[in-house]
């Protein structure tokens, strides 16, 4: 099942990116990974994917500017994932479309089954 989807993993902690990558590749997700908002921007443009999951601390940005940036062109299925978790910072995630918003750090349980939430969406 995950092998039909394909992610877009935002993240520019180069080890948590790596193994987030490691990890999804190993069940069986198409990853595709990006370090800071332009790369993001980037590689949305030039792959396919289904679900994307950005960190919302980014060095060029944060994912709430990503999201804006890349569901004006068409409709993004995204998951937030950050240590800024406070009621603001969620519905600031909801606003900007994000699908879900969770907490670092990410249970592999509670990742995959909002990924393939968020696939099905």
């Amino acid at each position: 099942m995950h092998g039909e989807t394909r992610l877009i993993v935002v993240e520019d902690h180069a080890e948590t990116a790596e193994g987030l990558k490691r990890f999804l590749s190993a069940i069986g997700y198409q990853v595709f990974v990006a370090t800071d908002m332009a790369s993001a921007l980037s590689l949305a443009a030039a792959v396919e994917f289904d679900v994307l999951l950005s960190d919302l601390g980014l060095p060029d940005g944060n994912g709430w500017e990503l999201m804006k940036q890349l569901s004006a062109e068409r409709r993004i299925r995204a998951i937030a994932f950050s240590g800024f978790n406070s009621p603001a910072d969620r519905q600031r995630s909801a606003e900007a479309g994000f699908l879900e918003h969770l907490a670092k750090p990410l249970s592999p349980e509670h990742l995959c089954a909002a990924i393939d939430r968020a696939a099905a969406a």
